[in-house]
């Protein structure tokens, strides 16, 4: 069966119509206001390509240098053009058509849009990465639905795949027909401020359809609503010069200009508002996380054109420690060196040579550390935009392409500055804030280049006391400054492998161009930057744990192996000691720190599997200088087996064992989580999961060795239940998310004394 209809699909449909179809089918059984419509399964893509036998040449062309702008576009030819001239078998051509007449009248206009297995996912939107059509009548159908099939293969989707580690042959694509809704009115809404995290609800509206507000080609009006109230705290109208409808004439979808009296007027009424928020609600609700929706008016009604979840929160992250950025704040900002204004839409402050980009050729102009300065980005424009130290547009809003891809990328942006490309000169010196929405002239000083420290320090100023101490991660260095602020009790996790990478070069190739004490410096100069911060507080530093596909990203790494699925191959303490050349150095520089005197910092071993690995470790460790009696130590239980065997590693002389769950899942629900098809059983809180660290956090108690949490699992509320009722010495969260289960911590070790004295 090559189709299937919207009101039979349902959420847990993913693997046969794709994330937006999975979305649409789900809205659809809960009673919203979606259009009617089908989808052309993925299972029909997957039988097109491989019954035409096209499927291997089509996954070896794009085994590509992502980076490598040439090779991307020569790609994304060789794909398309297979894809484009093999003829679609009769009986799939006869059954789409037959469910098209289907759809409305018979002859409707229908939108035909693309639904990758592997989008719209908690981790990543895969925003924009494949192609949409609107106003597509039976005429050209057939050829709409083959072009979704070929932009699996446009060059920005085999570069996001490339750098999310989706393997290109793993991915199907299904196609959404839908009825279309000649929007009068149409935009996106955010049911949480998408950098902050604020519960307060974020509107952008535009005349038409609403390609122009996604696209960032209007700059849209910009309603702040607050979720307690459904006041509007704030309305900024904007100057919307264009808008995106179909020409009566012709049926195409076409650009106008807005009438003069419509430009500068409000687009939404009160009760388009409130109608707007109470679907908001309903559709949080019903996914139970934060959502990005599409949405449409016509004749009156509101319609639910997508719904996909806000990929750039923090777990954790409810906004209270910061403010909305939006609407208001753009008009607050002052001084005599701003330039230009616009909306902070990813934060962050960046300085550099703006460089004008007006066409896709001046992409080569753009030097890492420049500031891409264009009327509003696209798809193509991503590897430059990750080269870029930051990104200014003319037009778009929070929910234009480029916001979304910024904030994803962790690129600081100003969007929909009106005439940023006329008023900045190429190559001058510039300092955009992602925040306020400014761009001043000028360099800012180095040191104020990063996430604003305030919006991490807590709101109220008494930190609760606890038993049980509440440490933050610290993905980079850079960010500690910020991370010390939240009150943490400790660092309870700071990788080396980030700062590795940042050399761009595997440690072989930068040691060998560079030498051993330019590796130490480099290790010596991150681990420094926290250990400092946070004195003397608790530093806890993980060794090297990055596996071969990250290396293979880097020069030298062509040496590094090719592994089936390196999440279980040559990565962690098994690469150490196996290379004890690298892994020496690294001892090397946490010995030298140690020397100038951080005494606060403790070493930590990943994915250990056993007694002998610790053991021979901890041989390294004296080798370097390290006296492992001295000093605090530790394992990561990653795996199983680690866990199984605490008695042992207890008894190799450990102080500590600290649960990394993301791994610590996978490995015992045999669930790939960087794969979107097992997707939904990957559950931190299964109850096998919850027996091995609860089991080895019970005997670690009985031998005195301490445990502590550091996975992304650290910051959900029922696991802090679990592992406070369990005895656990220390809970790790993410940075916005510190103050939350402090308090956690303190409701449940106060319902433990309640509980002991009734």
């Amino acid at each position: 069966m090559a189709v299937v209809w919207l009101d039979d699909v349902r959420a847990d449909d993913l693997d046969l119509v794709g994330g937006k179809g999975a979305s649409l089918g789900e809205l659809t059984g809960a009673g919203l206001p979606v259009p009617p419509g089908f989808v052309v399964t993925a299972s029909t893509y997957r039988a097109f390509i491989e019954d035409a036998g096209i499927d291997d040449e089509l996954f070896a062309a794009v085994e590509v240098d992502h980076e490598d702008s040439a090779a991307l576009q020569a790609a994304h030819e060789t794909a398309h053009d297979l894809i484009m001239e093999t003829p679609m078998p009769d009986d799939v051509r006869e059954e789409i058509l037959d469910a098209y007449r289907s759809v409305g009248e018979g002859d409707s206009f229908v939108a035909v849009r693309s639904s990758a297995t592997a989008e719209d996912l908690p981790d990543a939107s895969f925003a924009g990465q494949q192609e949409t059509f609107l106003n597509i009548t039976e005429e050209d159908l057939l050829d709409r639905v083959k072009e979704c099939w070929a932009s699996l293969f446009s060059e920005r989707a085999i570069y996001y795949r490339n750098r999310k580690g989706f393997p290109h042959d793993k991915v199907d694509i299904a196609v959404v027909v839908q009825q279309m809704v000649d929007a009068e009115k149409s935009g996106v809404m955010f049911t949480r401020h998408p950098s902050t995290g604020k519960k307060e609800i974020i509107i952008e509206a535009a005349w038409g359809l609403g390609e122009a507000v996604v696209s960032g080609t209007v700059s849209p009006d910009n309603y702040v609503v607050s979720r307690e109230t459904g006041e509007v705290e704030t309305a900024t109208i904007a100057d919307k010069k264009t808008m995106c409808v179909r020409d009566e004439e012709t049926g195409e979808t076409v650009m106008r200009d807005v009438p003069n009296d419509h430009r500068h007027e409000r687009v939404l009424t009160d009760d388009e508002v409130s109608r707007l928020l109470e679907l908001g609600e309903l559709v949080e609700d019903h996914y139970e996380s934060p959502q990005d929706v599409e949405w449409a008016v016509y004749d009156g009604e509101v319609y639910m054109l997508q719904s996909r979840p806000i990929t750039t929160i923090a777990e954790g992250d409810d906004g209270e420690e910061g403010e909305s950025d939006s609407g208001s704040s753009r008009a607050a900002a002052t001084g005599d060196d701003v330039l230009i204004r616009g909306l902070g839409a990813s934060p962050g402050i960046a300085s550099g040579r703006a460089r004008i980009v007006t066409k896709l050729d001046h992409l080569d102009q753009v030097a890492e550390g420049d500031i891409i300065v264009t009327e509003m980005t696209m798809p193509d424009m991503v590897p430059a935009m990750k080269r870029a130290a930051g990104i200014v547009t003319d037009e778009g809003g929070m929910t234009s392409h480029a916001a979304i891809v910024s904030r994803e990328l962790g690129v600081p942006a100003v969007v929909g500055t009106g005439d940023g490309t006329k008023t900045l000169e190429d190559g001058e010196i510039i300092t955009i804030d992602g925040d306020k929405g400014t761009i001043r002239e000028g360099e800012e000083p180095e040191e104020k280049q990063r996430q604003p420290v305030e919006e991490a320090r807590p709101k109220t100023p008494v930190k609760p006391m606890t038993a049980t101490e509440v440490k933050v991660n610290v993905s980079i260095p850079e960010a500690a400054e910020r991370a010390a602020a939240t009150g943490a009790d400790g660092v309870g996790l700071l990788r080396i492998e980030h700062m590795v990478l940042t050399l761009g070069k595997t440690p072989e190739r930068f040691i060998e161009q560079n030498g051993e004490r330019a590796y130490v410096d480099e290790i010596v100069s991150g681990v420094r930057e926290a250990a400092e911060e946070f004195y003397p507080r608790p530093v806890r530093v993980r060794t090297l744990d990055a596996p071969t596909d990250e290396f293979r990203q880097l020069e030298g790494g062509e040496n590094e192996p090719r592994e089936h699925n390196p999440m279980l191959g040559y990565r962690g303490i098994r690469r150490g000691l196996d290379n004890p050349s690298v892994f020496r150095l690294e001892l090397q520089a946490f010995r030298r720190l140690f020397d100038m005197g951080y005494d606060n910092l403790e070493v930590m071993f990943p994915l250990v599997n056993d007694a002998e690995d610790v053991l021979r470790a901890k041989e390294h460790m004296r080798e370097a200088g390290i006296d492992p009696e001295k000093r605090e130590w530790g394992v990561m239980i990653e795996t199983p087996a680690a866990a199984l065997c605490i008695e042992e590693l207890a008894d190799a002389g450990i102080d500590f064992a600290s649960f990394g769950t993301n791994d610590l899942t996978q490995y015992t629900l045999a669930v790939d989580r960087n794969n979107e098809h097992v997707a939904d059983i990957y559950d931190e809180l299964h109850p096998a999961v919850l027996k091995l660290i609860g089991d080895t956090i019970e005997t670690c108690r009985e031998v005195g060795v301490k445990t502590s949490i550091c996975g992304q699992a650290g910051s959900k509320p029922k696991m802090v239940q679990f592992l406070v009722d369990k005895g656990v010495s220390s809970i790790s969260a993410n940075i916005d998310a510190v103050r939350d289960v402090q308090h956690e911590v303190k409701r449940v070790e106060q319902r433990l004394l309640l509980d002991s004295v009734r």
